[in-house]
């Protein structure tokens, strides 16, 4: 039997936690509960699969416009995620990097956050992206904020821009282009999520609704990447 082709990078759309609960007369924020165990399975899963980076769009720049009620649920969720998690990480190698604008975070959750990263910015075995008030055109446009001041204050021409100078003031710097992008929940689009990273990524769609995202779903898509020719514009 061929071997796997694994990819080296995953970002996944974790949508469906509001239709899921939705489906079964319960509230949007027990969906998001039962989301928070799809997301233990699937980094445990990716990390024994040997990926070595994953990255997770929990909330972005466009989900403040759900109900407060669902916003802070989900904002309580990630900080309590975090503070369970944090250590188990530590242990298995996983060093926790937060992506997206920070400044609307509350003093507390961004506590938790700093700390997490802090204490796992040494881990070696997988780095594990928590996309969480991200946006990839807000994160592009950062970038450029910050590379027009560097031009402005005479450290770099405008002629010394290149891919990886974008790349170095992007939230994922280090770690690396995205090779599979998964969306669950049946939705067919990348919806603002790695819009430099993702260029050019193989998608995988997959009409599971995230809570019932499991291993099995989660090799589906693995082996779809696998079976793929990467050619990069050119010819094989």
């Amino acid at each position: 039997m061929q071997e796997l082709n694994i990819p080296k990078h995953i970002g996944i759309i974790m949508d469906g936690n509001g239709r899921w609960a939705q489906a079964r007369n319960m509230n949007r924020t027990s969906g998001h509960k039962e989301g928070a165990k799809a997301v233990r399975k699937a980094i445990t899963h990716a990390r024994e699969t040997g990926i070595k980076v994953l990255t997770l769009y929990a909330f972005s720049t466009e989900n403040w416009s759900r109900p407060a009620q669902e916003v802070n649920a989900i904002m309580d969720m990630v900080g309590r995620y975090l503070s369970a998690e944090t250590e188990t990480m530590v242990k298995n190698g996983i060093k926790m990097k937060l992506i997206g604008d920070k400044s609307r975070f509350s003093g507390s959750l961004l506590r938790t956050i700093n700390e997490s990263e802090e204490k796992t910015k040494d881990c070696k075995d997988m780095i594990l992206n928590i996309a969480l008030n991200y946006g990839g055109r807000h994160e592009l446009i950062r970038a450029m904020q910050s590379i027009a001041s560097l031009v402005k204050d005479g450290d770099i021409l405008p002629g010394d821009i290149n891919e990886e100078l974008v790349e170095k003031h992007l939230d994922t710097y280090g770690s690396g282009d995205c090779d599979l992008i998964i969306r669950t929940g049946g939705e067919k689009r990348i919806s603002n999520f790695l819009m430099w990273q993702g260029a050019y990524s193989e998608l995988y769609f997959s009409d599971v609704l995230w809570p019932d995202f499991d291993n099995e779903e989660f090799d589906k898509a693995i082996n779809f990447y696998s079976s793929r020719q990467r050619r990069f514009g050119g010819l094989k």
